[in-house]
C-alpha cells in the first residue's frame, strides 16, 4: 500500500512540476521516445530521394546563422496580421482542395475519386520522407527555443525540414502537371502555405526553403515510377472528362 501511495505521490509531483515549467506547457517537447510508424510508400522506394545527401544540415544551435534565423521568425511572428494568422491555423490540415482558388470552383471534394485517391498517396509519400528527415536532423522548433513564441496547439514533431512546405509544394508541382495553365497560381498557394508556418512561429525560414528543395526531389523521384505515371494519366483523363461534361 505504501508503495502505491509513493508512486501516486511521484506522479502528481511530476504533474505539478510540468505545470510550472514553460517547456512543459508547450505540446511540443521534442522528446520522441518511440520510433514513428512508417506509412506504406506508393510511388517512392525506401531511401529515395536521399534527403541527407540532398539537404544541408540546419544551422548549428549557437551559431550566428541560427540567431539570424530566429530573429527573422520573431520579427515575422510579431508583424503578422490576423488574416494571415487565421489562414495559417486553417491550414493545420490541408489537401489538394486548398488549391481550388487557383484551379477553379469546379474543383471540389467528392467529384474526382481517382484524383483524390492519387493525391492522397502522393501526399502520404511526401509526409513519410519529411518525417524521416525531421527525426534525423532533430531541430527544435522556434517556440521550443523561444517559449514566448508559443501559441495555440503545438506540434510534437521536429522542425527541419518543414512538412507543410514540402507536402504543399509536392502537391503543387504535381497539380501543375494536371493543370499547366494554372501553374503560377498553384505554386503561389504552396509557397504561402509554407510561409504561413513562419508567421505563426512553427518553422524557421530555412525549414521552409529546405522543404521546397526536398519537394522537387520527391516529385522528380515519383516521376520515375510506372504506377505514378499510370495513375497520373488516369487523373488527367478524369479531369478532362469532368470538364467536357460541363462540371467546370
Amino acid at each position: 500500500m505504501k508503495s502505491k501511495l509513493r508512486i501516486l505521490s511521484l506522479f502528481f509531483s511530476a504533474i505539478v512540476l510540468c505545470a510550472r515549467t514553460p517547456v512543459c506547457v508547450a505540446d511540443d517537447t521534442m522528446m520522441q521516445t518511440n520510433a514513428p510508424v512508417k506509412a506504406e510508400l506508393h510511388f517512392l522506394k525506401e531511401g529515395k530521394p536521399d534527403f541527407a545527401e540532398l539537404l544541408a544540415p540546419p544551422p548549428l544551435p549557437d551559431s550566428a546563422e541560427q540567431a539570424a534565423d530566429m530573429k527573422t521568425v520573431q520579427e515575422v511572428y510579431h508583424a503578422t496580421g490576423s488574416n494571415d494568422i487565421a489562414a495559417a491555423y486553417g491550414e493545420k490540415k490541408f489537401n489538394i482542395f486548398n488549391f481550388t482558388p487557383a484551379i477553379g470552383d469546379f474543383f471540389q471534394p467528392g467529384k474526382f475519386p481517382k484524383t483524390e485517391k492519387f493525391f492522397d498517396h502522393v501526399q502520404t509519400d511526401a509526409e513519410t520522407v519529411t518525417d524521416t528527415a525531421k527525426d534525423f536532423y532533430k531541430r527544435p522548433r522556434p517556440y521550443t527555443t523561444d517559449p514566448t513564441l508559443a501559441n495555440g496547439k503545438l506540434e510534437k514533431s521536429f522542425s527541419y525540414p518543414s512538412g507543410h512546405s514540402t507536402e504543399s509544394m509536392v502537391l503543387a508541382l504535381v497539380l501543375a502537371e494536371v493543370f499547366p495553365d494554372k501553374h503560377d497560381g498553384i505554386i503561389a498557394i504552396a509557397r504561402n502555405i509554407g510561409w504561413h508556418r513562419v508567421q505563426i512561429a512553427r518553422h524557421y525560414p530555412t525549414d521552409i526553403y529546405a522543404g521546397r528543395v526536398l519537394a522537387q526531389a520527391i516529385v522528380h523521384q515519383m516521376e520515375k515510377d510506372e504506377k505514378f505515371q499510370k495513375d497520373l494519366a488516369e487523373v488527367k483523363a478524369e479531369i478532362v472528362s469532368a470538364q467536357a461534361s460541363g462540371k467546370n
